[in-house]
């Protein structure tokens, strides 16, 4: 019998299922060895300078540790042969290694997938590979950062007197983030301000845009993607108004003097799909769209993950596999014929990026939420829905936007207004990050105005927020 090592127990079933009676699948769960707590200042590791070279020591990862090597020992035995499929990353490959050393296997056979679905997994296991040694040179050289950083900066820390327990490679860099947020906070000074508006008869609103306007040029269209952004809309202001003096001054010309239309400026643009979800977006989605904490979010795509209905979710690559991209033309070809670009959408990942497997998809574009929604849970289904509408969205058309602006003038006063109406949804119909409608009514350059109220808000400027989570 073959035997098949894994990381997760929530693989297990699926991975039987798949395999069939041939397959024993064991899960180490996680890593079964650890650095010792020997030699200089207990690191576990010594750094030999004549070769250039880190020397390390493992033991067993307490009593389970222990126990699962010695069950995995004997099934070794037994075994026809053994694959390591650990998860495909780089604390995925450094486990694979350590169950080699451990195990005393030779010539290890590693196989790699990124979804636990029937072809996915036979088309790993049918090519299996060498292990990554410099993935497992990265995952062994963050253990020893680890513990160096803890074991030698954290009696630093003690010295100082101000209950500060540990140092870490990760938290205090965190640690540094938060205290440069906070003395921002703590040196910020409130300012007043005014926001100084006017209502039309003809209905609609305008905002004060200052006494000078570049009466030719018209606004450019910005698109950013921000996913932890609340979605609600923004709220409209008028340029900052520094004094009271001078807005009741504005407000006593809008008052007292008539307004007409000065210029409209009408145009079409357009809004290119999202990428699809990395881990970081898809946190910051779900935190913002759903309130799920980045620990919950990532707790529930690793269930998703294991019953196979999304791929591997710790990735920073926005590139979908051309299978996947395939589907999702035959979908929207069945389903929404008129959202399919002409060309196949390609993302461009940020500078940086490892890209060691594609972006998080689901597996198959025929399993639609409404599809999966009475076998998921109703915390996975939500995600599930975030995760499916992202990356068919991605395959889509752009959404066409119709943007008008109304410029009024009253005295040497200008006052504008905004509007924005969708004219095809494109990728929205998935994935909709555009605020709703604000349409304006139809008028004509010079034609005069009727005011119904003219006022002014106080507002104040607010500091830069900490930072939370859901």
């Amino acid at each position: 019998m073959k035997l098949l090592l894994i990381e997760s127990a929530g693989k297990l079933k699926k991975l039987k299922s798949i395999l069939g009676s041939g397959w024993n699948v064991k899960a180490t769960m996680g890593h079964v060895v650890e650095l010792a707590n020997d030699g200089e200042d207990s690191l576990g590791f010594t750094l030999d300078r004549e070769h250039n070279q880190v020397e390390c020591r493992y033991i067993p990862r307490g009593a389970r540790g222990k126990k699962v090597l010695a069950e995995l020992r004997s099934l070794v035995q037994q075994a026809e042969s053994v694959i390591l499929a650990t998860d495909p990353d780089r604390e995925g490959e450094t486990i694979a290694w350590h169950l080699a050393q451990q195990l005393r296997l030779k010539n290890p056979t590693r196989v790699v997938y990124t979804e636990i679905t029937e072809k996915a997994v036979r088309s790993a296991i049918a090519r299996p590979r060498p292990l990554d040694l410099n993935l497992v040179a990265a995952g062994r050289c963050r253990d020893t950062l680890d513990k160096l950083v803890g074991y030698k900066g954290s009696p630093l820390l003690w010295k100082l007197g101000n209950g500060a327990k540990s140092m870490g490679r990760v938290q205090s860099a965190t640690l540094h983030i938060l205290g440069e947020r906070e003395r921002e906070i703590q040196a910020f000074v409130p300012h007043d301000y005014w926001s100084v508006f006017v209502d039309y008869a003809e209905e609609f609103c305008a905002y004060y845009a200052g006494k000078a306007v570049n009466l030719t040029a018209t606004a450019a269209e910005t698109q950013t993607s921000d996913d932890a952004a609340d979605p609600k809309e923004k709220q409209v202001e008028s340029v900052r108004v520094l004094s009271q003096p001078q807005a009741d001054e504005l407000v006593a010309i809008a008052r007292e003097h008539p307004h007409h239309v000065v210029r409209i400026d009408s145009s079409t643009t357009t809004r290119k799909p999202p990428a699809p979800f990395t881990t970081s977006s898809l946190q910051q989605a779900a935190g913002s769209r759903l309130k799920y904490r980045s620990e919950r979010t990532m707790q529930i795509a690793q269930s998703l993950y294991e019953q196979g209905y999304i791929t591997y979710m710790r990735t920073d690559s926005v590139q979908l596999s051309e299978d996947y991209c395939q589907q999702a033309r035959a979908w929207l070809q069945k389903h929404d014929p008129e959202n399919i670009p002409q060309t196949v959408a390609r993302q461009k990942s940020k500078t940086g990026a490892q890209e060691a497997h594609e972006a998080i998809r689901p597996t198959d574009v025929d399993n639609t939420p409404d599809n999966l929604s009475v076998v998921l849970s109703q915390e996975e289904a939500k995600l599930y829905s975030l995760i499916w509408g992202r990356a068919l969205a991605s395959q889509c058309q752009p959404a066409v936007l119709q943007k008008t602006q109304i410029l009024s003038r009253s005295k040497d006063v200008f006052w504008q207004a905004r509007g924005q109406v969708v004219k095809f949804r494109g990728y929205t119909v998935y994935w909709n990050d555009i605020k709703s409608d604000s349409q304006l009514p139809i008028v004509q350059q010079g034609q005069q105005l009727t005011l119904l109220q003219a006022d002014a808000e106080k507002k104040q400027t607010v500091p830069p927020p900490r930072y939370t989570e859901p």
